[in-house]
């Protein structure tokens, strides 16, 4: 794989990581369902003002319209809103490692999802490292017994579950112009989680210069520019490459985290992360490939 598109797996790795930074920054004056509402309705945006400079065209029946709004409330709205309320109890680094987890829903919705792709010993395997994982990660908060960091990893592992079942129904879009499918999802999205938004929190009024440089950050560049540098490079490294972000993203969230924030893990947790990132090796299966190769030879 060229050097240039290396970067752009790193970049979209170390963004994704940072996002939970953001979404700190963030809360400190917007609700959750705000953060979520502005995230996907700036990259709605962002999306939208590439399909017209790009003059893509946007030919969808009502029905496929109608299946995007509700695939786009799946992927985008409902994760970030889950990312958010979670992040209200438990530091972004943890936030960062649930979202390791995300792989290990994929296969398994994958392997029971009609024509899905069933899993391998390897794959089995590397489900059973993310189960592991979380419950290493959890164990300080049950010690402590704090029933609202529980809550929150319980919230914030709704995201993943949602992305398990996100990335199965993407495949019924693969007949639709990528950067023009993550647009009108994300439109869906806004008008999905709009009403929640104003009815729990009122109009978002941000006022600090921080809340609006994390705004555009994370609407314009992680959600935008994320999506289109994502679709730009996947058919130059396919689909098994496209999987090294989720590997980097936690380290990025953990470390930003830590330096930015002042945000403190504990082993346990780094023990999740460690244990997760074996069942994503396992998952991929490449290296283990690589080395049967070499002890063939």
């Amino acid at each position: 794989m060229a050097l240039k598109y290396w970067a752009v797996i790193l970049i979209l790795g170390i963004g994704w990581g940072m996002s939970f930074m953001l979404n700190a920054i963030l809360l400190r004056e917007l609700g959750p369902y705000s953060i979520s509402f502005l995230r996907v309705f700036l990259g709605a945006l962002g999306c939208w003002a590439w399909v017209l400079a790009a003059r893509r065209p946007v030919l969808l029946g009502p029905g496929r319209v109608a299946a995007l709004i509700g695939f786009g409330a799946l992927s985008y709205a409902a994760p970030f809103a889950f990312y958010a309320l979670g992040q209200q109890h438990v530091a972004s680094g943890v936030a960062g490692i649930i979202n390791a987890t995300t792989p290990v829903f994929v296969v398994t919705v994958a392997h029971v999802w009609p024509g899905g792709e069933k899993a391998t010993a390897n794959k089995a395997a590397g489900v059973a490292c993310g189960i592991a994982g979380i419950v290493l990660l959890s164990l300080p908060v049950l010690r402590q017994g704090g029933s609202s960091e529980a809550w929150a990893v319980l919230v914030i592992l709704g995201a993943p579950v949602c992305y398990g079942f996100s990335m199965n129904i993407a495949r019924s879009f693969r007949d639709i112009e990528p950067v023009v499918m993550v647009a009108v999802a994300l439109s869906g999205a806004s008008a999905a989680i709009a009403p929640l938004a104003f009815w729990q929190e009122g109009v978002p009024q941000p006022t600090r210069p921080e809340t609006w440089a994390a705004l555009a950050m994370i609407g314009f560049v992680l959600t935008s520019a994320a999506f289109i540098a994502l679709y730009w490079v996947l058919p130059k490294v396919g689909p098994a490459n496209i999987s090294i972000p989720t590997m980097v993203a936690p380290v990025s969230a953990i470390l930003l985290g830590t330096l930015v924030l002042g945000e403190e893990l504990q082993a346990a947790q780094f023990g999740g992360l460690a244990v997760e990132l074996a069942g994503l090796v396992l998952m991929d299966g490449r290296l283990l490939r690589r080395r049967r190769r070499v002890r063939a030879d």
